[in-house]
């Protein structure tokens, strides 16, 4: 899909070409980009992702979209692709990227293929969806909610947005550079008066001390412009705060809808907004210190609304050089004996009821989706994607504590870094060693032992440090 210029951006000034481009790298050549959106919204009917009973979709509120950019450089290549989505199987995104990079040669560790995380998208891969499909095979000899092979038909749209934006490559400007936004994100962990850490505790909750965590109140972005109009095309926006503001049956991209809803409205009708989600494992909307809370609709104008007072402010890319780096961390997961297993398999019947205590359903869940992955560690693939001596993109599986994204950006030597999660795979959280010590819903929810993260975090940051010398 070619992507039309909008009219509405603050123009910045031409750039200068790079006298002092360092040799054998592609700083000297010229950037091209390419966008692309394709619809991945599932049937009517399809179950739904993000909580831990069975709801049927029965509706569409906006559709469910991956968007996709390509950059080129020299030699290099790479593909950026944001979906609508609670999280990628590895078993899609795999055969995905594979695929991806057979029809573009852009290789495979320089595709990354990202989830939103939308609590109203499909639930189509994993220990509950597979809990369900089985017991309603076993009750009507078929699955009426899965008349489609959605992991199939994702994996071709998929190699679809990332082959289009290729061919709809064009000469562009980068613009960079991060706002600040601390009325919309709360660490959603507490200390208690009874010593213990909880998370969401209820709105004006009388034993909550204070929270166990911080936030991340940048809002990283990166706008894609025409060089011959110096118009925008398409803007990178990451900030960490959970996606689960929605609720319902009806398909949603929940708030971000709503941020790309009102950058359209103010800066162009054809703006492609791919918004990346920042380390927030830890992270929501609510604020327990008053009641009620904020609707996807507010929050999405609000962000927009932080994201266009920042434009004019951000900085041209001046000497873009291209490049990406990945290595993969072995974190150890947690392992359980043959009769927990089979206590967990008995408990699955219970998910979504009352008959067992919510975390109970929590680690029976957790502990067959560790039986759906081989081997004794976690292959938790880390990239890394510069833009330029000063720009950096640092993506990652699984949902992670915020502690640990800020830990990366302190890290790097990069003036600005974006860190993205749920990466190519959606393991579950992954917290910090502290976290683990203070227990509560996210660290029953992990797979990996403690530390993991933190083995994350080294990785990352050795990877930008060599990008950056």
């Amino acid at each position: 899909m070619l992507v039309p210029v909008l009219t509405g951006l603050p123009p910045t000034p031409a750039a200068e070409p790079a006298a002092d481009a360092v040799e054998g790298t592609t700083g000297a050549a010229p950037l091209t980009a390419g966008v692309a959106v394709v619809d991945i919204t599932p049937p009517q009917g399809y179950r739904m992702s993000g909580y831990f009973h069975e709801r049927i979709n029965t509706g569409t509120h906006d559709p469910l979209q991956a968007r996709a950019i390509v950059f080129a450089q020299g030699d290099e290549r790479a593909a950026l692709v944001v979906c609508d989505l609670i999280g990628l199987c590895p078993g899609v995104s795999s055969r995905a990227r594979q695929r991806a990079s057979r029809e573009t040669g852009i290789p495979v560790a320089n595709i990354v293929i990202a989830a939103t995380h939308a609590h109203t998208g499909p639930l189509y891969f994993g220990a509950l969806r597979n809990h369900l499909h089985d017991r309603a095979v076993a009750r009507h000899g078929h699955d009426p909610h899965e008349t489609v092979d959605y992991p199939a038909i994702l994996a071709e749209k998929l190699v679809q947005v990332i082959t289009r934006a290729r061919a709809a490559a064009r000469p562009v400007h980068l613009d960079a550079g991060v706002a600040r936004e601390t009325r919309l994100s709360f660490n959603r962990r507490f200390h208690m008066k009874d010593r213990s850490v909880r998370f969401n505790p209820g709105q004006q909750n009388p034993d909550v001390v204070r929270p166990a965590g911080p936030i991340d109140p940048e809002v990283g972005m990166v706008l894609l412009r025409d060089v011959e109009s110096d118009r925008g095309l398409a803007l990178l926006t990451v900030f960490a705060l959970h996606l689960d503001t929605t609720g319902g049956t009806a398909y949603s991209a929940d708030y971000p809808y709503y941020l790309e809803k009102s950058l359209r409205e103010a800066l162009g009708g054809d703006l492609v907004s791919l918004f990346g989600i920042g380390t927030c494992g830890d992270i929501n909307h609510i604020d327990v210190s008053v009641k009620g809370r904020r609707s996807a609709e507010e929050i999405g104008s609000m962000l927009a609304g932080t994201v266009r007072d920042e434009l004019a402010r951000l900085s041209r890319i001046e000497r873009p050089s291209l490049a990406v780096r990945s290595a993969t961390v072995a974190a150890p997961l947690q392992r359980y004996t043959p009769e927990q297993v089979a206590q967990a398999a008995r408990d699955m019947a219970k998910i979504g009821t009352r008959e067992l205590p919510f975390l109970k359903q929590v680690e029976a869940y957790k502990i067959m989706a560790l039986q759906l992955r081989k081997g004794p560690t976690l292959p938790i693939e880390v990239q890394v994607f510069r833009l330029s001596p000063e720009v950096a993109i640092v993506t990652m599986p699984g949902e992670v504590f915020v502690d640990l994204g800020l830990a990366i950006k302190k890290a790097s030597p990069f003036k600005t870094t974006l860190v993205m999660e749920l990466a190519n795979d959606a393991p579950g959280y992954i917290p910090t060693r502290k976290a683990f010590t203070e227990g509560s819903y996210e660290t029953v929810n992990s797979r990996i032992q403690p530390g993991g993260g933190e083995m994350m975090v080294h990785t990352a940051a050795g990877l930008l440090k060599k990008l950056a010398e």
